[in-house]
């Protein structure tokens, strides 16, 4: 852990670099996002840059993982919420805004993403390719759901109605309410 701080600067170091770096990234991309500015932006040299990351991948990745836990707890509060099909349809529309405001969730076959995820390990790429898909089971495995139709057909058409988003540009209305109509209609589909 990084030397010469205390415990609550080091707290608030880690949580401005990834925050610096989720806005860089959107605004960016991963190559065009450099650790020097990351640390100016925060305050501190390169070389404590490095006390705090191994590696801007190392960093790149945290962010992407703060977005899904964050992501994922606000799903939890919503299902919480609202214990039925129509807190899950809540939930995928949450889960369709933060993708709009934050691209790299979705664009993982950019050449940009593909530069961040070929730098990773196979450990770290794993986890990533398999976590959105753990997350979704988790959510459709909820005591109070019955599903119609199979768990792999649900998640598919779950999935595959997310990534209408790379589409959003070329929608003759707003893609929030494109997604919002689609959702309303193929929840009634997939659950009892």
């Amino acid at each position: 852990m990084p030397k010469g701080f205390t415990e609550q600067q080091k707290l608030n170091i880690n949580q401005t670099l990834i925050s610096n770096c989720k806005l860089n990234w959107k605004k960016f991309g991963y190559r065009k996002t450099n650790i020097d500015e990351l640390c100016k932006g925060t305050g501190i040299s390169k070389g404590a840059f490095y006390l705090f990351f191994d590696t801007k991948e190392d960093l790149f990745l945290q962010t992407l993982k703060s977005v899904q836990i964050n992501l994922y707890s606000q799903i939890e509060e919503i299902l919480s919420e609202t214990p039925n099909k129509y807190g899950v349809a809540k939930a995928l529309k949450k889960i369709y805004r933060v993708y709009y405001e934050s691209p790299f969730m979705y664009e993982t076959t950019s050449a940009d993403f593909l530069t961040f995820f070929n730098k990773l390990s196979i450990e770290q790429q794993s986890e990533l390719n398999s976590h959105s898909y753990e997350g979704a089971k988790i959510m459709l495995r909820k005591p109070f759901l019955t599903l119609k139709i199979s768990e792999d057909l649900a998640l598919s058409v779950l999935s595959t109605t997310l990534l209408t988003i790379s589409l959003r540009d070329k929608m003759l209305c707003h893609s929030f309410d494109v997604f919002d109509f689609m959702i309303d209609h193929i929840i009634e589909k997939i659950f009892e």
